[in-house]
């Protein structure tokens, strides 16, 4: 196949995820939808081009571990899980329910696939290091990425853990970092700037890349130079993301943290989604 055809293909996976969030959303009425429409390129290029793993035995111990440290993500990732095969399909309507094995945040102990719990931000990378170097000691080939957000660039333990990883020469462990500008307490540059955060990861012997994160052909190339990088370091992919990307109207709405959606919304965003995809 040729690699626009890969990329078309990475394409529908990712209004796959997108349409499997707004459903799941639709299911509660509420949830951190805008980051998952806003992230869906990167799992989709990162479940279906660059990871390797089962999804009838999602802890073949030769799987590349995907740690999802923004626990309030988890409705994106669920999607992608369901993309996925690795979570049936007909469990989305059960999001959020009593009893679920998709509870609203995510955690290990509940949901298939799940690699961490990971409610309580700013711990995720410190989890991959030890991951990581646990992978290295035992001789297994398998990547370890971890997936961030710019609000996590705030707390200290995720520069403590930038640290170990660089100072370990982690060339196993693949960061993603999503950069949508936003977090709970404001935009992220007013809360706290972390810019310029390239040569921040670069200080730390991090091999760094910065891409645009609704680029699925960008995403492919910098998921692929991550992997091949022939230097020990650990990596970095660096990804500047639009919040609720592909639902225009939910784009341009102030930018908040916790998107509100009225009942009569979803199925708007879902026709515009779908409307998006056969133009």
């Amino acid at each position: 196949m040729s690699q626009t055809g890969h990329n078309e293909q990475l394409a529908e996976r990712a209004y796959n995820i997108r349409r499997n969030a707004l459903r799941m959303g639709e299911v509660q009425g509420q949830g951190y939808i805008a980051q998952a429409l806003g992230i869906s390129d990167v799992l989709a290029v990162s479940y279906f081009h660059a990871m390797t793993y089962r999804p009838d035995d999602p802890e073949w111990e030769g799987r590349d571990r995907f740690l999802l440290s923004i626990g309030h993500y988890a409705i994106a990732l669920y999607a992608a899980l369901i993309e996925a095969g690795v979570i049936p399909r007909d469990e989305l309507e059960t999001y959020g329910t009593d009893d679920s094995r998709l509870p609203m945040s995510g955690m290990a102990a509940y949901t298939p696939g799940m690699e961490i719990t990971g409610g309580s931000l700013g711990h995720g990378l410190g989890i991959a290091v030890g991951m990581a170097l646990g992978l290295r000691h035992k001789g297994n080939p398998a990547f370890v990425y971890t997936l961030f957000s710019d609000g996590e660039l705030d707390e200290g333990s995720t520069w403590e853990a930038a640290m170990s990883a660089g100072s370990h020469r982690l060339g196993n462990l693949i960061g993603i970092v999503d950069v949508n500008q936003m977090q709970a307490d404001g935009p992220s540059m007013s809360v706290l700037n972390f810019e310029p955060l390239a040569p921040k990861f670069e200080a730390f012997n991090w091999f760094t890349q910065r891409v645009d994160g609704n680029d699925i052909g960008a995403l492919v190339k910098a998921f692929d130079v991550a992997r091949n990088h022939p230097g020990p370091e650990p990596r970095v992919i660096i990804c500047d993301t639009r919040m609720a990307r592909g639902v225009p109207f939910l784009e341009e709405r102030e930018r908040n943290h916790f998107l509100r959606v009225e009942p009569e919304e979803w199925t708007r965003a879902l026709e515009i989604l779908d409307a998006g995809r056969k133009a």
